[in-house]
């Protein structure tokens, strides 16, 4: 145990911001966050970990709340610690002949690769460098370490682009014809530096900073910045983190890598992330600083190759990795210097690693006796799941595009997966394409935390440089893409946006494939195939467990016997939603849809239109009844809710626009005949249907009011379907949803309707169906008297999509299109609510209905058939609000189950 320093609040103040590493511990992570935490851990267990200290995810906030100000008492902690850093290592930073040089880290609660901002080598100036360079007997060090801090501190605190250091790095390997950093010289290093400090005074305005504590208060301030910068906003969005977290920033006394072939750096896991496997996997580079590999800027070496490099500091590492993995009970990122021979430890923290390692980590750490069953479904995340349901390269297509050539390129396999998309270079340019509903693959030298905002939209991600550590490959697995780095026969031109492979030339727009599991670099597309989800067996040991634990049901929505299979397969217990009106859509019925929407109103009046409207209805009963009959055979022996008619007629007819553009360049032409006057009927038409806001219109149980017909059909389609399915032994449960009830009187006058159809049925039959009625609450009023309603409703389904819609006012074509990213973007909104479900005002209309409607049928069913059924944190409401069930797309099936286990859990521990 190491010995223990504290840092205590000055006089005047009451607030602990600063930490030194003893003081910490591994519990402390909101305060701390992951790295803070993590050394603070590793340095209580005895590990070799360089001394430091942590500014607290709480100092971020309030740096925040005082406009961009350290809040009283921070600085004066901060240098309480850096003096007790001093006396430790004996070293002073900014000291002219031995100086203290640090570094200053990001750390936020969660892992946030890559999204936030470090500076190394800080208190180095012109004095202080020539001292290190006597004290190391190395000047080529000291001015590599030199060059390293000022760019890193041009970029991140002074805002100076990455692309003027680098050509200036770039011109001088080329004037010392070198390749490699290593190769230059300690004199042609020191022109760099001249060079660089030449690039801070053209861009600032001012000479580079010489006074090491105002180097550390600027760094500090950038840590705390990047936190609001745009990449984290970004990551945060994407992950559901909020804004009022914080970062905590870590400034540790620096060890050094690049100090000769005894030195080295790495980053390594201690499993495969991409796999799972339980063995060492990462990067190392001998001669370097931890930015090299993270970076990419240089191609690293397997981890194994520090075994070769030095195999005493090779086993006291795998030593450490083992320990630490025990302690933590998870798969371990790892950091660590190797100076003149020593191991330090930098950063130990649980791993970002794709769906395949996940489950498989989760399952063998049961295995192991790791972990419980219920720690372990916790530790596989959601989106986990639904990676391992993504589509792969089909390998007969895969064989015939290598066969012909177009297999160009291959590089290092950083996150699995296959990936189709137009090459673009400009992360700016990639979503601009994606927001135009392209597929993109992110094409670049190496990626950068300020690529994110590209990365998060491509379908897949290749870099020629970087390593399996890489920016790129961590980002890419965290997200769940494809990913290959460190395709070196790949030369990325950004100023020509093209890549080249040997003679070969791709330009922004022409598609590629790429092959995250292999490397393997295509030109064009590739077909994909679908996983095989039942052989899986870590996947399927996983949502076992999932099930033994879960209380709700997983349901899925599916309209044809097809999609019920498929759901089926994913584990579905029943069918929450089958959208009658897509049966509607099929092109061999949508004649007779047409002729009954024609006629239907007409038909009350007119004996020839009632004729055509009761002709068109009585063929549509028989496709009616093939589609119900599937449907309930695919899913014999569980739940089928069927929604009867929904939408308004005028959407199975043609737009009026395009049939008023039809109708006057007919006449314009001179054209007259049958075609006219049938393109001027139609018109005529939907000009008499058309409606100022169809949403809340005639649609619903309002167009079964006015024409009960169509219902009826509907019904006597579900139940004939039933009764053939019963008397070949089958077990059908239809479930016949009334829809957009707001007044129980509506549901009331549709239900004593059907139930003349219904019980004609049976008698006609002569058997027994077990069917149901019930409706779908989706308008508040229907929330708020849902006691009422639930006098006949016998189960209630949540159409999240439309409450949300009435509850907020909004149009969600609209809202999607126009506002809704200014609201988030505004923090006028923490998520969309169509994707997330609005607890407060939503979910407060969910759980009146449930309440109201059991307490006037205790035994009511009661669902959600929103999109919201496949978002965890919504399940996790749906959990908490006592529903019987959720329902989403087929595919979403998985995820809804692992994340209803995952609510159960959380809700017993709390």
């Amino acid at each position: 145990m190491a010995q223990t320093s504290t840092i205590e609040p000055r006089a005047g103040t009451s607030t602990k911001w600063v930490y030194l590493f003893e003081e910490g511990s591994g519990e402390l992570r909101d305060l701390l966050g992951g790295k803070g935490a993590g050394v603070a851990g590793m340095t209580r267990a005895g590990l070799p970990v360089p001394p430091g200290f942590t500014i607290t995810t709480e100092a971020c906030v309030a740096y925040y709340a005082a406009n961009n100000e350290f809040p009283a008492g921070l600085w004066e902690q901060t240098l309480e610690a850096l003096a007790t850093i001093e006396e430790k290592v004996g070293k002073r930073l900014g000291d002219a002949n031995d100086p203290l040089l640090v570094s200053v880290r990001s750390g936020a609660r969660v892992s946030m690769p890559g999204m936030m901002d470090t500076v190394l080598n800080l208190g180095l100036n012109d004095q202080s460098v020539e001292g290190l360079a006597k004290l190391t007997d190395n000047p080529r060090f000291a001015l590599d370490a030199y060059r390293r801090f000022i760019q890193m501190f041009g970029r991140i605190v002074q805002g100076i682009s990455a692309e003027q250091f680098d050509h200036v790095f770039d011109q001088a390997k080329k004037r010392a014809g070198v390749t490699e950093d290593p190769d230059l010289s300690a004199q042609q290093l020191r022109e760099v530096v001249e060079e660089f400090k030449t690039v801070v005074r053209r861009e600032t305005g001012a000479d580079f900073p010489a006074d090491p504590l105002e180097q550390l208060r600027h760094a500090i301030r950038a840590v705390f910045a990047s936190w609001m910068g745009k990449r984290a906003v970004d990551y945060r969005r994407a992950e559901k983190f909020p804004d009022e977290w914080g970062t905590a920033v870590n400034v540790q006394a620096m060890v050094f890598g690049n100090m000769g072939a005894d030195s080295g750096t790495g980053v390594a896991f201690t499993r495969d992330p991409n796999t799972g496997e339980k063995a060492l996997y990462g990067n190392f580079l001998a001669n370097a600083q931890g930015e090299d590999v993270v970076a990419g800027i240089r191609n690293a070496q397997p981890i194994s190759a520090m075994r070769e490099h030095n195999p005493e500091v090779f086993a006291e590492f795998e030593r450490y990795a083992a320990q630490l993995e025990r302690t933590y009970r998870d798969m371990q990122d790892l950091e660590f210097t190797v100076e003149r021979g020593k191991l330090y430890m930098l950063q130990t923290r649980n791993g970002k690693r794709t769906g395949r390692a996940a489950v498989k980590i989760a399952a063998d750490l049961v295995e192991e006796g790791v972990l419980s069953k219920d720690e372990a479904l916790l530790k596989v995340e959601p989106r986990h799941v639904e990676q391992l349901l993504l589509p792969r390269f089909d390998e007969q297509a895969k064989a015939a595009a290598e066969s012909e050539g177009r297999l160009v390129a291959k590089g290092v396999p950083a996150s699995p997966g296959a990936a189709v998309g137009e090459a673009v270079f400009d992360p700016g340019r990639a979503e601009e394409r994606a927001r135009t509903g392209a597929r993109v693959i992110l094409v670049r030298p190496e990626t950068s935390p300020d690529d994110f905002h590209g990365m998060i939209v491509s379908e897949g991600i290749l870099t020629s440089r970087g390593g399996t550590s890489s920016h790129a490959a961590v980002v890419a697995r965290g997200l769940g893409k494809p990913c290959i780095v460190g395709a070196e026969s790949v030369q990325v031109d950004l100023a020509r946006q093209v890549l080249t492979v040997g003679e070969r030339v791709v330009t922004e727009g022409e598609l590629i494939s790429i092959d995250g599991g292999t490397g393997e670099v295509l030109m064009g597309e590739v077909t994909t195939v679908e996983p095989n989800f039942a052989a899986d067996r870590e996947l399927q040991q996983i949502l076992s467990w999932a099930d033994e634990r879960r209380r709700l049901g997983t349901w899925a929505n599916a309209d044809r016997a097809r999609d019920a299979e498929r759901a089926l397969e994913l584990g579905a217990e029943g069918i929450g939603l089958c959208r009658t009106e897509h049966m509607f859509e099929e092109p061999e019925r949508l004649p007779f849809v047409r002729q009954m929407i024609l006629n239907a109103a007409e038909s009350r009046r007119n004996p020839d239109a009632k004729r055509l409207y009761l002709e068109a209805l009585d063929k549509l009963l028989g496709y009616q009844r093939e589609d119900f009959k599937g449907l309930l055979a695919a899913m014999d022996g569980k739940p089928v809710i069927i929604r009867l008619l929904d939408p308004p007629l005028h959407e199975f007819l043609p737009k009026y626009e395009d049939l008023l553009v039809q109708v006057t360049e007919m006449r314009v032409r001179g054209q007259d005949g049958p075609e006219l006057e049938e393109r001027e009927g139609l018109l005529k038409a939907v000009a008499v249907m058309r409606e100022a806001n169809p949403m809340l219109g005639l649609r619903g149980c309002r167009l079964g009011l006015l024409y009960p017909e169509i219902n009826e059909m509907q019904v006597r389609a579900i139940l004939e379907a039933a009764v053939e399915l019963t008397r070949d032994g089958k077990h059908p449960h239809p479930e016949i949803m009334i829809p957009l009830v707001g007044d129980i009187r509506e549901l009331r006058r549709v239900k004593e309707q059907l139930l003349v159809v219904a019980e004609a049925v049976t008698r006609e039959a002569g058997a027994d169906v077990d069917y149901k009625f019930g409706t779908m609450i989706e308008i508040p009023r229907a929330a708020i008297t849902a006691d009422q309603i639930a006098e006949e409703a016998e189960f209630f389904s949540f159409g999240t999509n439309d409450l949300t819609q009435t509850v907020y006012g909004f149009s969600r074509d609209d809202a999607e299109g126009k506002f809704l990213g200014f609201y988030q973007d505004e923090k006028l909104l923490a998520n969309n609510p169509f994707q997330v479900l609005d607890a407060e005002g939503v979910g407060a209309m969910i759980e009146m209905g449930v309440q109201k409607g059991r307490a006037t049928r205790p035994d009511l069913e009661v669902g959600i058939c929103g999109e919201h059924g496949g978002d965890p944190e919504s399940v996790a409401f749906c959990h908490s609000a006592g529903l019987n069930y959720v329902s989403a797309s087929p595919f979403r099936v998985p995820v809804a189950r692992l994340a209803a286990a995952q609510a159960a859990i959380r809700s017993d521990k709390s």
